[in-house]
């Protein structure tokens, strides 16, 4: 083998603030806070702070405008939060983060070398995110089918990435048909919290490189464990995703689905551990490998 594969005419890769994402680039890891801070400034600079330490590239929330997001018939509906009983248009609220937070957000990130970025749930919350000049944008597979929004998200002509839970590969492929490959990153998902570990599909990773070889493909995972978003990254996924939180027992429907931040050194460790031990497919002698070779080789 001549190495020839490595020198083919396309690559996916994407820029994403100061880091090239892609093929034959180091895995770009980033961890969901998503609402997992449950309101709390506290907690969400306690899970950034520990995913910069645990290595990992980027941190993630979600925006929405709860006017814009929740139906009118749920929008009264009274449920138990960690703030007593209240209607669920006024609990999302609580959770979400305005713009003085964000401004927190911002500083704070950067004061620990990592990334942010956010999905946004609907129009206003991009026009909302674009003040602070995101790397790049997340659309939550909910938002798969909401082209409108995929489309405005793309023109501010940063990176994408789109989520293709609970989705039809018919969908998956009009979507990227609408939006075009530039700038585009695609994650593989399954959207049931937690997913069962039979239902992951991570072959579908492999398909999706096939179908779209200039788009970076990645994994966000939302199973119990690691092994299987360590064995994503074996698939070939250039990028990770995985929930974080500071304890799974926390209130929140994330909460169960998501990683503490030791799992998240852990998952991080061992991803630059298994793009160490994958290599590039070219047969080699190892220097290593010599004195076994003349010990045990008889020609």
């Amino acid at each position: 083998m001549n190495g020839s594969f490595y020198h083919c005419n396309y690559m996916a890769e994407v820029t994403i603030g100061n880091r090239m994402v892609g093929d034959r680039h180091p895995v770009f890891v980033i961890a969901e806070i998503g609402i997992n801070h449950n309101g709390s400034m506290d907690v969400a600079k306690k899970l950034i702070e520990g995913a910069a330490q645990a290595g990992c590239d980027a941190v993630k929330f979600q925006k929405r405008t709860p006017e814009l997001c929740v139906p009118k018939d749920q929008r009264d509906i009274e449920r138990d939060t960690p703030w007593g009983r209240m209607k669920y248009i006024d609990y999302r609220y609580k959770v979400e983060f305005g713009r003085e937070e964000y401004q927190e957000i911002d500083r704070f990130s950067k004061e620990h070398g990592i990334l942010w970025f956010a999905s946004c749930w609907d129009e206003e919350s991009v026009d909302f995110m674009e003040q602070f000049e995101p790397p790049c944008y997340k659309a939550a597979s909910a938002s798969l089918t909401d082209l409108p929004l995929l489309k405005k998200t793309a023109a501010t002509n940063r990176p994408l990435i789109i989520s293709t839970g609970m989705s039809t590969m018919d969908e998956v492929e009009k979507t990227v048909a609408e939006l075009g490959t530039d700038n585009l990153l695609i994650a593989h998902t399954n959207s049931t919290y937690p997913s069962p570990i039979d239902e992951l599909n991570l072959r579908m990773i492999t398909s999706l490189k096939a179908l779209y070889p200039t788009v970076p493909i990645g994994y966000s995972g939302h199973e119990v464990g690691l092994s299987t978003t360590w064995a994503a990254v074996a698939l070939g996924a250039t990028f990770v995703e995985r929930h974080v939180t500071i304890d799974r027992a926390m209130w929140g429907s994330d909460q169960a689905a998501s990683v503490e931040l030791s799992g998240m050194a852990r998952l991080v460790s061992n991803i630059r551990d298994i793009e160490k031990a994958l290599g590039d497919g070219v047969k080699r002698l190892y220097d290593g490998e010599a004195a076994a070779r003349k010990k045990l080789r008889r020609s």
